[in-house]
């Protein structure tokens, strides 16, 4: 079985996808950061900055990172929430969130093990939740919206950045054999392990499109749910009210 068929198997059942995507984010985290400035051009960085303007972070929020990773949101999220707030940076990867901790900000934050299908978190115990390239990895999207729903509060948004899907079919091909290409030698040069961002266009390929997730936002409660294409669609931010 060749390596992108063996991904693609562990993706389509979601307690393989589950196991699998923990263990790969364990492999990379001591890299991750780097990997993402290298694989972006540090243009990540301004995204992510989008997504907090969108998010409307005020002081005394209470704001759940979501899919956290090494803390990018978590740690500038308590830095506006202040004094009054409080921040949880939830991730399924110990390694990842070791490494979060670790970073300069991240005693600010608090830490939690959660997994997306069955988060932790009483009802309406948030007001934000920002999730920065995480949606695409729940093995089950719309129970996962669904717990986000949960736990926000009426008046409460969920902020989500990830990978898109172009709409024209001839740019969204060639950006899927881009990622092909640059995710395999990214990850063989910084882990020597390709499989590690390989993992990246064959997850995209079976995620939805962003109309499909405003659509599945929708489904499980959310009122308005808006999106921003960047770079011609390759990025996507969504923007989902909990009325």
């Amino acid at each position: 079985m060749s390596l992108k068929h063996r991904i693609r198997d562990h993706l389509e059942r979601p307690s393989e996808k589950r196991r699998y995507v923990r263990d790969l984010f364990g492999r990379i985290a001591h890299r991750y950061d780097l990997t993402n400035d290298v694989m972006s051009l540090g243009l990540h960085r301004r995204w992510k900055r989008r997504l907090m303007d969108l998010a409307e972070i005020r002081p005394g929020h209470a704001v759940l990172d979501l899919a956290a990773g090494t803390g990018d949101l978590a740690i500038e999220a308590a830095r506006r929430v202040g004094a009054g707030g409080h921040v949880v940076a939830a991730d399924l990867t110990p390694e990842m969130m070791q490494v979060g901790a670790a970073r300069p900000g991240g005693a600010s934050v608090r830490w939690s093990a959660a997994d997306a299908l069955e988060l932790p978190f009483a009802s309406g115990s948030f007001d934000r939740v920002v999730i920065g390239y995480g949606l695409r990895n729940f093995p089950d999207l719309e129970r996962s919206l669904a717990e986000i729903h949960r736990c926000l509060r009426p008046g409460g948004r969920l902020v989500s950045l990830d990978f898109g899907k172009p709409e024209a079919a001839l740019l969204r091909g060639l950006y899927l054999r881009y990622l092909d290409l640059s995710t395999a030698v990214v990850g063989w040069a910084l882990h020597r392990d390709p499989e590690a961002y390989l993992y990246i266009p064959e997850s995209l390929r079976a995620y939805p499109s962003q109309p499909e997730v405003a659509e599945l936002m929708h489904r499980v409660g959310f009122g308005r749910c808006v999106w921003v294409d960047l770079l011609f669609g390759a990025m996507a931010l969504h923007v989902a009210d909990r009325t």
